[in-house]
């Protein structure tokens, strides 16, 4: 399986640290953003409700690999890629260029589980409704387009 959804970011001060270049640590925010826009394209959500409870998505796997810094006010184009689906987790690629080079690459691998307050959190099968926008025809294409909706990108 492969989706592939594309993104803009533009850095802002507070991504940048004293050096300023990027944090490391904002990729995972930069990750994370992208993923939610992802999700809103095929309209979804990180957090629904199906049967009565309340679908989230907890990370198992995060990491991002640096190849060289960005700057305030450089523009990102982040590609997210649904490279896998398994019966309960999904697995994302994400890869960083600035000017059209490559300049980091990160991985999410992320678990359907119910989240209702007051209760252990536990893993599930990914529900149908889910499935069904990932895998359709439809769905990809819109998944495809790109957005600027992280940040106004001129």
């Amino acid at each position: 399986m492969s989706v592939e959804f594309r993104t803009r970011r533009r850095v802002e001060w507070a991504d940048t640290d004293q050096a300023g270049i990027v944090h490391f640590a904002r990729f995972f925010v930069f990750m994370e953003a992208a993923e939610h826009a992802f999700w809103r394209s095929l309209g979804l959500s990180v957090h629904s409700e199906c049967d009565g409870d309340i679908i989230s998505w907890p990370r198992l796997v995060a990491e991002c690999e640096y190849f060289r810094p960005v700057s305030f006010e450089d523009i990102l184009d982040i590609h997210v890629h649904l490279e896998k689906q398994g019966e309960k987790s999904l697995s994302f690629r994400f890869e960083f260029h600035c000017d059209g080079e490559h300049i980091a690459q990160g991985r999410l691998k992320i678990a359907c589980c119910v989240c209702n307050p007051g209760e252990a959190i536990r893993a599930i099968p990914i529900p149908d409704f889910i499935t069904t926008r990932l895998s359709s025809p439809k769905s990809r294409k819109l998944a495809a387009h790109d957005s600027t909706e992280l940040a106004e990108v001129p």
